[in-house]
């Protein structure tokens, strides 16, 4: 009864049903490959290196930072200090690292703090008498200084010059060392990482004037 050539049920049925699958590959399906492409959005998951192509360090900000690498933030630089030829040296350092040197160096230039290093106690103390009164604010030492031999002379400096902060700079497994340091009279003992990055800010508060680091 259905078949005939004014019911053309047979072929046409299946040409019909063709018809209604197609769109939905197409069109019916909005997370298709084609949809993608037209949009311009990529939404497969993201993994680390879009993140860091996208977001930049954000998101290794907010999980703390992943470990070995530095900060995604440095801290702010302090005012230097107004020029002055004329003022002592308030910090000395016992340090002999190339790098560490040109660093402090640096630093300091670009504060207009004085900065004085010294290779053994009589060196220091000569130092410390041509600036008449004034006491050091700041004594640095490199612990790993063989030459200078921080554990035995940190404890004469503080029976010397009761006022004086001491702070020393290790590897940050040295564990024993640091405590060794503490126990000796060290005031603040830092794994050199820390020591860098904060390195303008000991400087800017020590090498100011006495009125002036008081104050603060």
């Amino acid at each position: 009864m259905n078949v005939g050539p004014g019911n053309p049920s047979g072929g046409g049925g299946q040409r019909r049903r063709r018809r209604g699958r197609r769109p939905s590959n197409r069109a019916g399906n909005p997370g298709g490959r084609d949809r993608q492409q037209v949009s311009g959005i990529y939404s497969a998951p993201m993994d680390h290196s879009y993140r860091g192509a996208l977001g930049g360090d954000k998101g290794s900000r907010g999980r703390g930072g992943r470990p070995g690498f530095a900060p995604s933030y440095a801290p702010m630089e302090p005012e230097p200090l107004p020029p002055n030829d004329d003022a002592n040296s308030r910090i000395f350092a016992f340090v002999d690292d190339l790098f560490f040197q040109a660093k402090i160096q640096e630093t300091a230039r670009k504060l207009n703090v004085k900065v004085e290093f010294v290779k053994n106690e009589k060196d220091m103390l000569e130092r410390i008498k041509q600036n008449g009164e004034e006491k050091p604010s700041l004594v640095i030492f490199d612990m790993n200084n063989v030459n200078a031999k921080p554990l035995t002379l940190i404890p004469k400096l503080k029976s010397k010059l009761k006022k004086t902060s001491i702070i020393g700079f290790l590897s940050h497994v040295q564990g024993d060392l640091k405590q060794k340091a503490h126990e000796v009279g060290c005031d603040m003992v830092l794994p050199r990482s820390a020591f860098s990055q904060n390195l303008p800010q000991l400087l800017r508060r020590h090498g100011a004037p006495e009125d002036e680091a008081t104050a603060e």
